[in-house]
């Protein structure tokens, strides 16, 4: 199964970010299949250098096409989805996926979410330029769907999905927010086009157990602040990425060299 990993605006550095990178492309790989990395161009030449993926693509715009980045930090995501065919799997470069995964013609994300007011207001807090309008026919008690792990399984689906994101993300009127804007255009409007268009949908996990152990999936989550709080708790957590690469990819160790002299 084709998989990608999107990055756009200034590259991640922190040592962390890279191991958790290197190990969700090479655990695709391992597991599932090809692995692509869509990027501009400076996240294109920096990422290169780490070569773990079957590609790097420096497929998104470098201007966003106008989009907002401080609003908009992940509508990267939503362009280079446009840009690749499904079915297709895209992973945000904190997810790890441990084991095969047998996928078929459902819309599979990680979880859902609850429609907590702070996160996911009522579509009327929404500044919008004076031609846009919200589809009066979804139904907009539809819990959002996380999208650190996504699988678009059919194409129509897609592009109707992501035009709708991005025309929300081109027609939003400049401000200060850079939470909610966000996830409506990249997870709630993909519950709400899933529901509208009837397509099925299934998660890898239940939202209420999320932070609950388990052996199939590593999403680093709230623990990324951690690390940057903690240099120690960082420190351990590189030591278990880098003994994780050294067993389980010894082909690739030279990539550990690569990330500390960053």
């Amino acid at each position: 199964m084709k998989a990608i990993h999107v990055s756009s605006l200034t590259p991640r550095k922190e040592k962390f970010d890279l191991y958790n990178t290197v190990l969700s492309a090479l655990t695709w790989r391992k597991y599932n299949g090809e692995i692509v990395h869509i990027c501009d161009s400076e996240s294109a030449q920096f990422y290169s250098k780490l070569g773990v993926w079957d590609a790097v693509k420096p497929l998104i715009p470098d201007d966003l096409e106008g989009i907002n980045p401080q609003m908009f930090w992940a509508a990267g995501k939503l362009l280079a989805l446009r840009e690749v065919s499904s079915p297709v799997v895209m992973l945000d470069k904190d997810f790890i996926v441990w084991k095969k995964l047998d996928l078929g013609s459902s819309i599979i994300a990680a979880h859902r979410e609850d429609l907590h007011s702070d996160i996911y207001p009522d579509v009327s807090y929404f500044q919008m330029k004076p031609e846009y309008t919200f589809n009066p026919a979804f139904d907009y008690s539809v819990l959002p769907l996380n999208t650190a792990f996504l699988y678009l399984p059919d194409e129509d689906f897609k592009q109707f999905y992501v035009n709708m994101a991005i025309e929300f993300m081109k027609s939003a009127h400049d401000c200060n927010d850079n939470i909610k804007y966000m996830v409506y255009a990249e997870q709630r409007l993909l519950a709400l086009c899933a529901d509208y268009l009837k397509q099925p949908v299934e998660t890898l996990l239940e939202k209420d157990k999320i932070f609950e152990l388990q052996d199939d999936y590593t999403h680093l989550w709230g623990e990324k602040q951690k690390m940057r709080e903690n240099p120690e708790y960082e420190r351990e957590f590189n030591a278990r990425c880098k003994a994780r690469i050294r067993r389980d990819f010894p082909e690739f160790e030279q990539v550990i060299d690569l990330i500390e002299r960053i």
